[in-house]
């Protein structure tokens, strides 16, 4: 079951960019028909400081953070800065939580990595109930009992679970507003959308399938070494190389991870094959990035939210928001009314 709306949005900030730089070119991409903006949570900024900074500027911007781990925050703190997004953006929000990895969670912020799937599952448990004004009850892996919201909100957000193999998928499917994936082709969307098409919904409406679709606005050597370079990063990563593994890319990817355990990254960017390359970055021209885009919504996506790629040879910001303009253009799901975050 999906959403009636297609919903372009673009990932914000830019890397390069600092934050208050953003006004006149998030003015830019509003004038140009995008409605909502999109954040991540990795080692820059925070998933929502910078999306309440836009929305101060631009009031009618939906917000959406895709997402934040379950084990950086204690479930508490999740349920108010879900509240204080919603009542920035009522009706307008989704929030978004994912599992991170061992890395993000244990490495960098000292919390045990445990237990992953269902410290995702008992914290969106854990939201559903204090967002809708209750008091929450414990869940085996989160402990929060009795936390109540102190200030509820009149329109909660969309629920977001960031998914990788079948059975967050499936767990997505029957409990979160909205299912967020990346690192796919639009293929592997339909692949991934017809699997989930029976499972029985738990929560109440339909499913939201949204996906993150990484592009560089030009081509070339240059444009691939950059794209390379991102891939090997993130498809060596535990999560994502096991979603590849389960989306059959084991062979294609093989000689990266190989050369990667052998701590050879540069060996890693170079065995990356040009069809895993074309599959999960999309390259070129406004109207062949829009045409990839299409290619996604008929795959079966209800949102899809742009972000560009790191680049070293980048455009300068004016040109990228140029590019991403005219792409919404020469796209059927933008320019966009308001309301596609839809409770």
């Amino acid at each position: 079951m999906t959403t009636a709306e297609r919903s372009l949005g673009v990932t914000l900030p830019f890397d390069d960019v600092p934050l208050l730089a953003h006004r006149p070119l998030l003015r830019r991409l509003v004038a140009g028909g995008y409605r909502d903006v999109w954040t991540g949570e990795v080692a820059g900024p925070d998933g929502f400081g910078p999306l309440m900074l836009f929305r101060g500027w631009e009031d009618d911007l939906g917000l959406s953070c895709a997402a934040a781990s379950v084990f950086t925050r204690g479930p508490g703190v999740l349920a108010m800065t879900a509240a204080t997004l919603a009542e920035a953006a009522p009706g307008r929000c989704r929030f978004g939580i994912g599992a991170g990895s061992p890395v993000l969670a244990e490495t960098w912020n000292g919390v045990r990595f445990e237990r992953p799937y269902q410290r995702v599952v008992d914290t969106l448990r854990f939201l559903r109930q204090t967002l809708a004004g209750e008091r929450a009850d414990d869940q085996p892996t989160v402990h929060g009992a009795g936390f109540r919201l102190a200030r509820p909100v009149e329109v909660p957000p969309r629920l977001l679970v960031a998914v990788a193999g079948p059975r967050m998928q499936d767990f997505a499917a029957a409990e979160a507003d909205t299912m967020a994936l990346n690192f796919l082709s639009a293929d592997d969307v339909g692949t991934i959308v017809r699997r989930t098409a029976g499972v029985e919904r738990v929560a109440p409406g339909p499913l939201e399938t949204a996906v993150r679709v990484f592009l560089l606005p030009r081509e070339g050597p240059g444009a691939e070494q950059a794209a390379r370079r991102f891939l090997a990063g993130y498809l060596t990563v535990p999560t994502y190389a096991a979603f590849q593994r389960w989306l059959g890319r084991e062979e294609l990817l093989a000689p990266m991870n190989a050369a990667w355990r052998a701590e050879d990254r540069r060996g890693a960017v170079a065995a990356i094959p040009d069809r895993v390359l074309r599959d999960l970055v999309v390259f070129g021209s406004p109207a062949e990035c829009a045409a990839a885009v299409e290619g996604y919504f008929d795959g079966g996506a209800d949102a899809v939210t742009l972000a560009l790629v790191p680049d070293p040879d980048a455009v300068p910001p004016g040109e990228r928001v140029d590019f991403l303009v005219e792409l919404a253009g020469l796209s059927g799901a933008g320019p966009q009314a308001p309301g596609v975050a839809r409770s």
